[in-house]
C-alpha cells in the first residue's frame, strides 16, 4: 500500500510515487534526526526511512534511540539506520550529515504558552546547534523545535559565533501550517485536496501564521467570513490538537508528516531537481524583519531564492501588519537568548 501512495511534495504540483524514484541512481545522502525518540521524532524517523533519497539515517536523542533505530532498521527500504544516545555520541550522529532535522525539545501541553516552551527548548537548540557547527557545518538544518520564531534566530547566532553561518542552509519548518491550510481550504471549497496550493507566510505561531487564501488554487468563491474562519483555524491548529489530546500530547503525527515533506524537498533541491518550492521561515529581505516565512526555491546550496509575497487581499495586508510586532519580538528574544547564554 505504502509503495504506491502518490505524494504531492512541493508547491510546483509535481506528483511523485515511490516507483517514480530511481533510488539506485540517487546520490548518497545522510539525514540526521535530533530528538528521534520523541513524539515527533519517532514517526518522523519512520517517514524518513520510507524516503528512497536517504542512504543513511542517523537517529539521535538523549535516550531511547537504540530501540527506535533497531525497530526502524528492519524496514526494507534503502537507508542504513544508526542510533545514537547521549552527549558523547552526538558528534558521531552528525558527522557527514547532508540534512539535520531538529524536533528535539518538550511538546506543548494544555495551558502552556510558546513562551513557556521557549525557556526549555532554547537551551536544547543552542547546544545542538553548537554541535552542528562543529561536526557538519555545511548541512541543511531543518528546525522544528518550537517556538520556531525564536529557535531559528538562536541557531543563526550560534552559527555566526562559530563562523559557520550560511543563511541559505537554515530553515524554520512551517510546512505544517501549509498542510493545515490546504486541508481546511479543500474541505471548505469542496475541491480535491491533492490539487490545492496555499502559500503561508509570516512566522510559525498564532497570529504570525498568515495563510494567503487569496492566492489559493484551485480558486473558490469563499466569502470574507469563511476566509477569516479558515485563517483563524490555521493559526490555532496546534491548539486544536493539544486540546483534543487532553494533556496527552501535541500535534506530533501531522508535524512528522510535514517535517518529512520539507526534508524531502531539501533532498530534491540538493540533488538538483528543478523548481522545488516550499514555504519556510528563513533569513529574508521580503519585509523589514530579519527572518520571515515565504515561498522559497530550494536547490543545491539550500535556499536558491526567497520569493516575494505576491498580491495580498486587504484582509491579508491587515494580517501582515498585525503579525509584525509579535514576530519581531520573538526574533529578538531568540537573538538575546543566544547572546546572553
Amino acid at each position: 500500500m505504502l509503495r504506491s501512495i502518490a505524494r504531492k511534495t512541493s508547491t510546483t504540483g509535481a506528483y511523485l510515487t515511490r516507483r517514480g524514484f530511481a533510488s539506485e541512481s540517487a546520490p548518497d545522502r545522510k539525514v540526521a534526526i535530533l530528538g528521534a525518540a520523541g513524539g515527533i521524532g519517532q514517526p518522523l524517523s519512520l517517514l524518513m526511512k520510507l524516503n528512497p533519497l536517504v542512504s543513511q539515517l542517523s537517529l539521535y536523542d538523549i535516550a531511547g534511540t537504540p530501540g527506535v533505530a533497531a525497530d526502524v532498521s528492519h524496514i526494507n527500504t534503502r537507508s542504513q539506520v544508526s542510533g545514537f544516545a547521549g552527549d558523547e555520541q552526538l558528534g558521531q550522529a552528525l558527522e557527514g550529515a547532508d540534512v539535520v532535522i531538529i524536533p528535539a525539545g518538550v511538546p506543548r501541553k494544555p495551558g502552556m504558552t510558546r513562551d513557556d516552551l521557549f525557556n526549555i527548548n532554547a537551551g536544547i537548540v543552542k547546544s545542538l546547534c553548537t554541535a552542528i557547527a562543529k561536526y557538519c557545518p555545511h548541512a541543511l538544518v531543518n528546525m522544528i523545535s518550537n517556538p520556531v520564531n525564536s529557535t531559528v534566530p538562536i541557531a543563526a547566532e550560534v552559527f555566526k559565533k562559530a563562523g559557520t553561518y550560511d543563511e541559505k542552509r537554515l530553515f524554520g519548518v512551517t510546512t505544517l501550517d501549509v498542510v493545515r491550510a490546504k486541508t481546511f481550504y479543500a474541505g471548505k471549497a469542496k475541491v480535491n485536496v491533492a490539487d490545492v496550493i496555499v502559500p503561508v507566510v509570516g512566522g510559525h505561531a498564532g497570529i504570525t501564521i498568515l495563510p494567503l487564501f487569496s492566492q489559493a488554487t484551485p480558486k473558490a468563491n469563499l466569502g470574507d467570513e469563511e476566509i477569516e474562519a479558515l485563517t483563524k483555524r490555521t493559526q490555532d491548529g496546534g491548539t486544536e490538537v493539544v486540546e483534543a489530546k487532553a494533556g496527552k500530547g501535541s500535534a506530533t503525527l501531522s508535524m512528522a508528516y510535514a517535517g518529512a515533506i520539507f526534508a524531502d524537498a531539501c533532498l530534491k533541491g540538493l540533488n538538483g531537481v528543478p523548481d522545488v518550492v516550499e514555504c519556510s521561515f528563513v533569513q529574508s529581505t521580503v519585509t523589514d524583519l530579519p527572518f520571515f516565512a515565504s515561498k522559497v526555491r530550494l536547490g543545491k546550496n539550500g535556499v536558491e531564492e526567497v520569493l516575494g509575497l505576491g498580491p495580498l487581499s486587504d484582509f491579508e495586508k491587515q494580517g501582515l501588519e498585525a503579525l509584525k510586532p509579535e514576530l519581531k519580538s520573538s526574533i529578538e528574544k531568540g537573538i538575546k537568548f543566544a547572546n546572553d547564554n
